[in-house]
């Protein structure tokens, strides 16, 4: 019987589900696959070795958020689910964002599995492409492709891509499109063309490769992806063909933004509040403060060392007026807001990033009913979601 088809996507794992993004990436499959009455899946990337990304994250200390960075006793080049997750990292975690479920094994990927729990209680099924039972499986198959010379098919769409004007983020000219992955340790290596994986390792596929490998082991209808993800994907799109599989269904994910109950914003809003454009936000015309400055020309009298000293005043007092001219828009679109419009630029926009991709989807996945209002969001199909929430994190 031929198994039931899957909405997938995925993220690599980060320390506290970090970014959050990752949440709404696994909800968007979610509500996907029950349209279509398929399965949700959701595909820890625990075989990528960047640590630098998985380890940085924010912690709360009362209303301030703070930059954290784990460190990990691991060699360089440790594939993700391979970085252990010890007792000290738990309590690190902990102070960061309070009480944690153990993970499920010591190491980064049991980290995630344990706090991912909510999602799969909800009816999302995590996958781990570093099971030995489904890796074993693929390896001749990844060797058929690999003796298939996809590397360069992988150049000249990136050449054609680079024509259009597409978005290139992933370069298949300077970066590798398979890597040796020992399953023992979890050090992953480049493999250059021509060299022969070592015995006891698995062929592990670039980035560019990864979206044919998803496909080659579970059955895909559709993939949630990122924006950066769908123009990298486009590097395969001449490669499904060639390995006998049929490319996968491309759905956008949304962008959400837990927002103040009440509050009605647009992209255009959204924009305006990022840049600090509080004049976007008066409900008429203000006189502005720096309009009752008469700026009358010095007197040809007063000699050329008063005339300038008499011009840096005035140019000073206009600046300092200009300030509370700001501050007269910050107080109109504070009473759009019923708000400090500045409080809240920081919470949508934390250090000036969208809020998704800087906090930690821990906050999220610990409140259930937060998790349901998210999903009820993104059953509208929108591609700007805004959800109602007392609390930012």
């Amino acid at each position: 019987m031929e198994p039931q088809r899957a909405i997938l996507t995925g993220q690599q794992i980060g320390a506290g589900w970090t970014p959050a993004l990752s949440v709404v990436k696994a909800l968007t499959a979610l509500v996907e696959a029950r349209r279509k009455g398929l399965r949700a899946i959701y595909w820890m990337a625990d075989e990528d070795h960047d640590r630098q990304e998985v380890a940085q994250t924010v912690g709360l200390q009362g209303q301030r958020l703070v930059p954290h960075r784990f460190r990990f006793q691991a060699p360089e080049g440790t594939a993700t689910g391979w970085l252990p997750w010890m007792e000290s990292h738990q309590g690190e975690a902990e102070t960061l964002w309070g009480p944690l479920p153990q993970p499920a094994s010591p190491d980064l990927r049991g980290h995630a599995l344990a706090l991912g729990q909510p999602l799969w209680d909800l009816g999302i099924e995590p996958f781990s492409p570093t099971r030995t039972e489904a890796r074993a499986s693929i390896q001749a198959e990844l060797e058929r492709w690999r003796a298939l010379d996809l590397e360069s098919d992988l150049f000249r769409q990136a050449e054609r891509l680079v024509v259009e004007g597409a978005p290139l983020p992933l370069d298949p000219r300077n970066q590798a499109a398979w890597f040796r992955l020992d399953p023992r340790s979890g050090i992953r290596r480049r493999l250059d063309r021509g060299e022969l994986c070592p015995r006891g390792w698995w062929l592990s596929p670039g980035a560019a490769l990864r979206p044919l490998m998803q496909s080659l082991l579970l059955p895909v209808e559709g993939a949630v992806l990122g924006p950066a993800e769908r123009a990298y994907w486009r590097l395969a799109e001449p490669l499904w063909e060639r390995v006998g599989l049929q490319a996968p269904r491309i759905i956008p994910r949304p962008t959400v933004y837990l927002v103040p109950p009440g509050l009605n914003l647009d992209q255009e809003a959204l924009a305006a509040i990022q840049a600090g454009r509080w004049e976007a936000f008066r409900d008429a015309p203000l006189p502005q403060p720096s309009e009752r400055l008469g700026f009358l020309p010095p007197d040809p009298a007063w000699g050329k060392a008063l005339t300038e000293r008499f011009e840096r005043e005035m140019a000073r007092t206009k600046r300092r007026l200009e300030k509370l001219d700001r501050r007269l828009l910050r107080d109109a679109a504070a009473h759009r807001f019923g708000g400090d419009p500045e409080r809240l630029r920081q919470q949508l926009f934390p250090f000036d990033r969208p809020q998704e991709r800087v906090l930690p989807g821990i906050h999220w996945l610990r409140d259930p009913q937060l998790l349901q209002r998210i999903m009820e969001g993104l059953e509208s199909g929108e591609s700007l979601v805004f959800v109602d929430t007392l609390s930012f994190l």
